[in-house]
């Protein structure tokens, strides 16, 4: 299941200008060059030995093993171009707004089986940028994904026009509309 942090850097990297580095030997020089030349900040970061970020960097070793090269891609898209990324979350928040693809749990609260009940509903929503402001704000301060979960007001106001902002929707009666995310 998609999360909404990954959502909110998925929004952020579509304005990337270029793309990130293909090859794992790429991949290790910029994280090498992104800590300050430090191979052995990039081993500990990655779980490796610096010895091993060593041989990528000079081409020794081409191919990593799975969980390694999804952890270098991890990292290197954290870091790629943060300058633009600071730029697009600014843009999102302030004019643009951002459309995001998330899972809800949305409904009238009704008698279980009835085509009321809430259930989980696909969403892809445009978020105005005082929502989007809102999310990216959590996110800078270290909010997990828990958090941003309770902050479903920000996307039922935007899937659901009725429901009043500030007020979350709830679960229970007697509240009109079920509201967590998923």
């Amino acid at each position: 299941m998609v999360t909404i942090g990954e959502e909110l850097d998925k929004a952020v990297q579509d304005a990337f200008t270029r793309p990130i580095p293909k090859s794992a030997g790429a991949q290790m020089r910029y994280l090498v060059k992104a800590h300050q030349h430090s191979t052995r900040r990039v081993a500990e970061l990655l779980g490796i030995s610096q010895h091993t970020v060593e041989r990528y960097v000079k081409n020794q070793i081409k191919t990593p093993r799975p969980q390694l090269a999804d952890r270098l891609e991890r990292e290197v898209r954290t870091r790629w171009q943060p300058q633009i990324r600071a730029k697009a979350k600014q843009t999102a928040a302030t004019t643009a707004g951002i459309m995001i693809d998330v899972q809800g749990r949305f409904g009238y609260t009704a008698a279980p089986g009835s085509t009321d009940d809430a259930r989980v509903r696909h969403l892809t929503l445009a978020l105005p940028p005082r929502h989007a402001a809102r999310l990216f704000q959590a996110q800078a301060s270290g909010a997990d994904e828990d958090d941003l979960r309770l902050c479903p007001d920000c996307v039922a106001v935007t899937y659901c026009p009725g429901c009043t902002e500030g007020t979350p929707p709830q679960r229970d009666p007697p509240s009109r509309w079920g509201g967590a995310l998923d």
